[in-house]
């Protein structure tokens, strides 16, 4: 069975990625399903100075839970099933340890996520996880 690696952020883009990707599945007779939110790492000393360790990982947990709420909505609607994880780590790279990690055969993504640089056909990540990867990536727009 193959497996698909879905990484979202809680944009419009990434809902398409996991409507695709249930399609694609289908087609496929069937796929193992991996939903994906990455967090960048806190890194600024004052913010870790004046919040415990417990603080900042609720703070991912709740954003994380954020991001995936609509994909996870879209793969509820699909009636597929598939396993959820809330990462934190540089974004492009995490996602690649992932995939490698859990075997995945393919990446659904969106071209460009929630990011605040605008105007780009494709955003920062997707081409860091482009470059990183050795399997096929499908970009939904």
């Amino acid at each position: 069975m193959k497996t698909i690696l879905i990484p979202v952020d809680g944009s419009d883009a990434s809902v398409r990625a996991a409507k695709a990707a249930v399609a694609a599945a289908a087609e496929m007779g069937g796929a193992k399903l991996h939903l994906i939110t990455v967090h960048p790492p806190i890194i600024s000393g004052n913010v870790k100075r004046f919040f415990s360790a417990e603080a900042l990982n609720d703070y991912y947990q709740d954003e994380g839970r954020n991001a995936l709420l609509p994909a996870k909505t879209a793969l509820d609607e699909a009636g597929v099933s598939y396993e959820e994880s809330i990462e934190v780590g540089p974004v492009a790279q995490t996602i690649a340890d992932f995939a490698k990690k859990h075997q995945c055969d393919h990446i659904f993504m969106g071209t460009r996520g929630l990011g605040t640089v605008t105007g780009l056909v494709l955003g920062s990540v997707t081409i860091k996880v482009l470059s990183l990867v050795n399997i096929p990536v499908t970009l939904v727009r």
